[in-house]
This record gives C-alpha cells, structure tokens and sequence, in this order.
C-alpha cells in the first residue's frame, strides 16, 4: 500500500509540474526583446544582432521626428515624436537594413540569427 501512495503522489507531483509548465508556455518560449535608441540623428546600435522570434523596439529620443523605413519597404513606422516608439518582431533569420526616410543618412542593420 506504501509503494501505491508514492506512485500516486510522483505521478500526481508529475502532473501538477507539466501543468504549470504549460499555464507558463504562452508561445514565446525564446522570444526577446532589444531596443535601438534614436539619439543625434543617428541608429544605436547601428548594427544590431538578435535571435529569430525578437521584437524589436525604436525608440525615438531625439528632439525632431524620424521614420523607420525597411529598405525594401517591408515595415514602415508612422513619424516617431520624441518620446515615440515603433516595435517589429522579426522572425525569419537573415539580414535586414532600415533607414529614416526622413533623414536617408540614418541607417542601421538588425541581423536575425536562427
């Protein structure tokens, strides 16, 4: 009858456990976040490496607006006051170059590892 009560008790232990693990899972297991600061008419980082599932986040510190712009115009942000951010997820490995369309020599270089 000990033996039995263990049993039940591990296998009710066991399943309490995968149970929260699965309340916790929300889809996101290996998703980030990383954030480019907009400062001085320029991208920081410039170049900004992350793994696939990170949403990324511009956020505009300057004293004039900017426009984040995927070169080919693959997302897009409205004008970013001061203050403003825009966020992309980016989920496919690979390399991706963004400007400021308002300000063309702002540039900068977010690099999706798998």
């Amino acid at each position: 009858m000990k033996t039995d009560m263990r049993t039940l008790r591990s296998d009710w232990l066991r399943a309490i456990l995968i149970a929260a693990a699965l309340l916790a899972y929300d889809g996101r297991a290996n998703a980030t976040e990383a954030t480019v600061n907009i400062e001085n008419f320029t991208f920081g980082p410039q170049v900004l490496t992350v793994p696939a599932g990170t949403t990324v986040v511009w956020v505009n510190n300057d004293d004039i607006p900017h426009v984040v712009a995927e070169k080919n115009r693959k997302f897009r942000s409205q004008a970013l006051d001061t203050g403003d951010s825009f966020t992309q997820t980016f989920t496919i490995p690979g390399t991706i170059e963004y400007y400021c369309s308002i300000h063309p020599m702002m540039t900068g270089k977010i690099i999706v590892a798998p």
